[in-house]
């Protein structure tokens, strides 16, 4: 039988993704929780300390707590696949391959895959979705070594990392990430069903093995509606730089 404090928590992280508690804004005092749930403050008190733990809000003493994010974000603390970010909001990750090729490798690719000049490299461009809802078009360049690994997945795989850490012992250990704002493309809006040039939320990444081999470089264009990013920092430990833009 789950607990209360645990039924509480729950339904407190599903107010926060549906944004009735939206990030930046305190969430209502213990006395307040307690009379709502009709339970003890020690008990709402257990549950919010499991949000604090899990970095949804925080905490001071003798104040209201505030949200800080939700399940919907995904935090760059750690680095997470697609699939893996659904998996904890409880939601179905889904992805299909619409083009899949192999190109010479070009200037770009040299530089961030560290390959030779011509080089055939794989480019695959993958539509990914939440319980079957479009949302994130997936333009990404593997390294030649990684490519006939990539080639063999289905085209429906909703997990490349997994697969490719089944298959053949691949860690993604490490990546940089570069975040702007681009406007939506004719095929793009049709593919995420949004209006041409409407917003997109782009990563561009690139990956790396522990050893610092690079894996892949990719483009990520979100639709805004469906994710957001979020970074935590202190003054000891600032995991966001600024940069100009490009």
């Amino acid at each position: 039988m789950t607990a209360r404090h645990e039924e509480i928590a729950d339904e407190l992280r599903r107010a926060i993704d549906r944004e009735q508690y939206t990030v930046g804004s305190r969430l209502p005092s213990e006395s307040e929780l307690a009379a709502h749930y009709g339970v003890s403050r020690g008990t709402v008190r257990q549950a919010v300390a499991a949000l604090t733990a899990e970095g949804l809000i925080g905490s001071r003493q003798g104040a209201r707590r505030v949200v800080l994010a939700s399940r919907r974000s995904q935090s760059f603390e750690e680095l997470r696949s697609f699939a893996q970010w659904a998996r904890a909001m409880g939601r179905e990750a889904t992805g299909r391959v619409v083009e899949q090729t192999y190109r010479p490798a070009t200037h770009e690719d040299v530089v961030r895959l560290q390959l030779p000049l011509r080089t055939p490299v794989l480019h695959v461009l993958r539509l990914r979705g939440l319980d079957g809802d479009p949302v994130l078009l997936e333009r990404t360049v593997y390294a030649d070594w990684i490519s006939p690994a990539v080639e063999s997945i289905e085209p429906d795989c909703p997990s490349v990392t997994q697969r490719l850490y089944d298959d053949t012992g691949l860690v993604f250990a490490y990546g940089e990430h570069i975040i702007d704002a681009v406007a939506c493309g004719a095929r793009d809006a049709e593919l995420l069903h949004v209006r041409r040039t409407s917003p997109l939320l782009r990563v561009r990444r690139v990956t790396t093995t522990r050893e610092g081999r690079p894996v892949e470089w990719s483009d990520d264009r979100y639709r805004p509606d469906a994710v957001t990013f979020s970074v935590h920092n202190s003054i000891g430990n600032n995991a966001l730089s600024r940069k100009t833009a490009e």
